[in-house]
């Protein structure tokens, strides 16, 4: 798949279009930021784990940004993305060719995680489980969001 494809919307999630990027930095302030050549970020901003496989068979590290206990994330350095989803539902789910899945539920109370990218991308897991979108590129106009409901 092309580094620099556009995300794609289906019925349930979309397809992030950041496979093959590699994570070039993490920058850590009041939560950690998963920093993508091409110009994308990742930020969670609720509890997420980092597991080699599936959450049923290894229940992984704990990535608890409020806490700043953020050193799970430092092997996903030089990583490269094989898959990204942003689901409907607010879950985030990345895997890596490290063999590290990163999975972040929507949470409740607060917007749980963000994604930016180029073109005015910004995906924002909602307060109680829905996921916003939002592109800037294509007709000129302000970005506007559209709430993809799950």
């Amino acid at each position: 798949m092309n580094p620099e494809a556009e995300p794609v919307e289906h019925e349930d999630r979309w397809v992030l279009g950041l496979r093959g990027l590699s994570v070039v930095g993490i920058r850590i302030d009041l939560r950690p930021t998963l920093v993508l050549d091409a110009g994308w970020e990742v930020v969670p901003a609720a509890p997420t784990r980092l597991s080699t496989g599936s959450l049923r068979t290894d229940p992984g590290l704990p990535l608890t940004p409020e806490s700043q206990d953020v050193a799970a994330a430092l092997p996903l350095f030089g990583a490269k993305v094989l898959s990204a989803v942003a689901f409907k539902s607010g879950a985030l789910r990345m895997v890596f060719d490290s063999g590290t899945h990163l999975t972040c539920p929507s949470h409740a109370s607060f917007a749980a995680w963000q994604i930016t990218g180029p073109g005015g991308w910004r995906f924002v897991s909602l307060p109680g489980g829905d996921l916003a979108v939002r592109s800037g590129s294509g007709t000129g106009e302000s970005p506007q969001y559209r709430i993809a409901k799950h």
